[in-house]
């Protein structure tokens, strides 16, 4: 039998630097999703995308290249016309017609992205548009975090019959379509933000509540929340302790997929003229001003439909990286 050699049992000399070079760092929960969040190039791109139009658009507030509701019939329907660049759509031609030279516009007077049939400078709209559609994705945000997520926590916390009455009223809610809940809603209120807040309001914290309500359901028999429990810790401090952080990662996905189809609804709404009164500006009622141009004006719909498809895009693709950064088993 060979037998084995004297050093065969002596731990490894390693160098001090290597030990430290190999040894991977201690990580918290967020910061290993974080970590991960990171590694996902079209969720970053996404956020810096929805820094840079919330920036723009809240940024109008204190500076806006026009009033957005000033008309001029003067400078009605003139085409997008970047300076003395001589770039094809953004030129100032429109049909082969120079339209600001036969219209007698002077010169250095341009708009970048155009004008609408009553002169008005659709680039303030189309930022005026995004904020009121960027507002709605807050309000929406506030309702799921303040709404959802507390009801969420009650009903699955208590249960019982409390858990049995409070998921009969979800299911009561969920029966009614939103768009019912806006035409009851322009009733008694005008057509405006404060009918969609309300129909909102109303409504739009459902699927939060359903989610937090299954993920409490799973946290309330874990070992650390029954110790608490033993402890004599109260409920309040329990959900505030235990409950909320675990429940983050749910929260925070839910609430980046909340925003977006918040976004669409009030650009719904405003389209079939429900939602954001004329003359305000909004998103939707951009796209139906512009589907009635659509043949003669294609740019009155082209940039507003940019934004609101990079709106839509960014928020589900930076949502899907969240989801995937805080559960990495749901990439797989």
């Amino acid at each position: 039998m060979a037998s084995l050699p004297k050093d065969a049992f002596e731990p490894a000399q390693v160098d001090k630097s290597e030990k430290e070079r190999i040894a991977a760092p201690a990580l918290t929960f967020t910061q290993d999703a974080m970590r991960r969040l990171r590694q996902n190039k079209a969720a970053i791109i996404s956020f810096w995308i929805l820094v840079v139009i919330a920036v723009l658009a809240f940024g109008s507030f204190f500076w806006s290249p026009a009033d957005p509701n000033h008309q001029n019939l003067t400078y009605s329907y003139l085409p997008p016309k970047w300076g003395n660049l001589n770039i094809p759509g953004l030129n100032g031609w429109n049909n082969g017609v120079d339209v600001y030279k036969a219209n007698g516009i002077k010169d250095g007077v341009y708009f970048l992205i155009g004008t609408d049939g009553f002169g008005r400078d659709m680039l303030s709209r189309l930022l005026a548009g995004t904020r009121v559609s960027l507002i709605i994705a807050i309000i929406a945000t506030f309702f799921d975090l303040s709404i959802g997520v507390v009801y969420g926590i009650i009903s699955g916390w208590r249960g019982g019959r409390t858990d049995i009455v409070m998921q009969r009223v979800i299911e009561i809610i969920s029966s009614v379509p939103n768009l019912v809940v806006v035409i009851l809603m322009l009733l008694v209120f005008k057509p405006g933000l404060t009918s969609i807040i309300l129909a909102i309001a109303l409504s739009g914290w459902v699927t939060m509540a359903r989610l937090v309500r299954a993920q409490t359901l799973q946290l309330k028999d874990q070992e650390y929340v029954l110790a608490a429990r033993t402890l004599g810790e109260s409920s309040v401090k329990i959900a505030l302790k235990h409950l909320v952080p675990n429940l983050s990662s749910t929260i925070i996905i839910q609430t980046m997929f909340t925003i977006p189809s918040a976004i669409f609804f009030e650009a719904f709404l405003s389209y079939i003229g429900i939602g954001i009164p004329s003359p305000q500006a909004s998103l939707g009622t951009l796209l139906s001003d512009a589907q009635q141009n659509l043949q003669t004006q294609p740019y009155m719909l082209v940039f507003p439909a940019i934004v609101i498809v990079l709106l839509m895009l960014a928020f589900n693709l930076l949502g899907d990286g969240l989801r995937d950064a805080f559960d990495p088993r749901s990439s797989h």
